[in-house]
């Protein structure tokens, strides 16, 4: 049995939502990982494009729901929480989780780096291992389909990785994660989305005042134009916060 969810525990569109900060989610991750039981853990980083998702993908919904830890990874889940619950929730980013972990534990980290193009995984363990100190416990390109999964998750279970850093997309990492979880055994799995390319240098982390005032994803959409489909789910989400809103009334 994994540990239970932080509370308190809010709902938005029957997806959870750890109140937490990213101080407590650090040290909550690492209660998990000094545990001597290594049982497995699935957290997922959640932002308004992983609700718009889920609401048509049901396996992907079952994966958040499922997991062990729900963090409010952007401005926009910030925002439908002080909408619909009254509440404010602390952010705790993906990025900030993953640069967190390597800065409190370096060596005693053993990373397994799943995702991104071939080639894109060797260079963020290179980065990693320099930078952070972390041990390197192995890497897999994530361009590969759902009937490879088991193989894939054997390779982690057998690297003895205490965390596995999962970038394949919003939805696939999640349902890979928490799909698998019995066969990766890893006690901190983090479905982390571009963070595996930031660590690389293929990608720029946004700046720090727009992470700072959580509109990062504004910074990205506008400077890349293969995110620019990605607007209207959150035009999307804005609508279904303001929906929901009223139908609570």
């Amino acid at each position: 049995m994994s540990s239970p969810a932080p509370r308190p525990r809010l709902r938005l569109f029957d997806l959870p939502l750890d109140v937490i900060d990213l101080q407590g989610t650090l040290t909550l991750l690492g209660g998990w990982l000094a545990d001597p039981a290594h049982a497995p853990h699935t957290v997922v980083t959640l932002n308004p494009e992983i609700i718009v998702q889920s609401r048509s993908h049901p396996e992907f919904a079952q994966a958040v729901q499922d997991a062990d830890l729900v963090t409010a990874d952007g401005v926009g889940i910030v925002y439908a929480a002080k909408q619909l619950h009254g509440q404010d929730v602390p952010r705790a980013p993906g990025f900030d989780i993953v640069k967190g972990l390597m800065e409190q534990h370096g060596a005693e980290l053993r990373v397994f780096f799943l995702g991104a193009k071939p080639g894109v995984a060797e260079a963020a363990a290179q980065n990693a291992a320099r930078d952070y100190g972390v041990t390197v416990a192995g890497l897999h390109h994530g361009y590969f389909g759902p009937e490879d999964d088991e193989r894939v998750a054997r390779l982690v279970g057998e690297s003895g990785a205490n965390l596995l850093l999962t970038a394949m997309g919003a939805g696939r990492q999640e349902v890979f994660n928490q799909g698998q979880r019995g066969v990766l055994g890893v006690p901190v799995m983090i479905g982390c989305g571009g963070v595996i390319d930031v660590l690389a240098g293929t990608a720029e982390l946004a700046p720090a005042w727009t992470r700072k005032l959580g509109v990062e994803w504004v910074w990205r959409v506008a400077g890349d134009r293969k995110r620019w489909n990605r607007a209207p789910r959150l035009l999307n989400f804005v609508r279904l916060v303001g929906a929901e809103k009223r139908r609570k009334k």
